[in-house]
């Protein structure tokens, strides 16, 4: 790492209709080939839908209550230890959380044809709010494969 890095966290402004960081964070995850303004539009129609749908609670709560819902607290990572690999389950520190639940979410939204990107990422984003969709799956996949693999806890280091 050079000497006069500095982390890209520190420069990341909050995005200019909720102020949320996190938010921001997304937006730039969603955003492909450098049009920004094209993702924000694209999300932010996804966060009216989803005022719609939970006309209850805010936008963004539940935005971020999806993103909660979906991120991991367990991982496995491929361990060769005398000649054999074993999947080891590990904790996932909080950024590589947050990075794992926008990568299954944009993801599964992606994978989905037929509609409009907004549409599908209002619905992927009200199903993890609901602990349901693709992106709940791929995080009880990967749940359940650290649990089958809790035997080898003690090759984690």
């Amino acid at each position: 790492m050079p000497r006069k890095f500095k982390s890209t966290a520190s420069f990341l402004k909050p995005d200019p209709r909720y102020n949320n960081a996190t938010l921001s964070k997304f937006i730039n995850f969603v955003m492909l080939d450098g049009k920004k303004s094209t993702a924000q539009r694209m999300v932010y129609e996804a966060l009216d839908t989803l005022k719609e749908r939970f006309p209850e609670q805010d936008a963004i709560d539940t935005f971020l209550t999806a993103i909660d819902n979906v991120k991991p607290s367990v991982e496995v990572k491929s361990k060769r230890i005398g000649g054999a690999n074993y999947q080891v389950p590990i904790k996932v520190e909080r950024n590589r959380q947050q990075y794992l639940a926008f990568t299954w979410v944009v993801i599964a939204v992606r994978a989905k044809k037929g509609k409009p990107f907004a549409v599908c990422l209002a619905d992927e984003l009200s199903d993890a709010y609901k602990r349901e969709g693709v992106a709940i799956k791929k995080r009880e996949d990967m749940h359940r494969m650290a649990d089958a693999n809790r035997a080898f806890a003690q090759f984690a280091w």
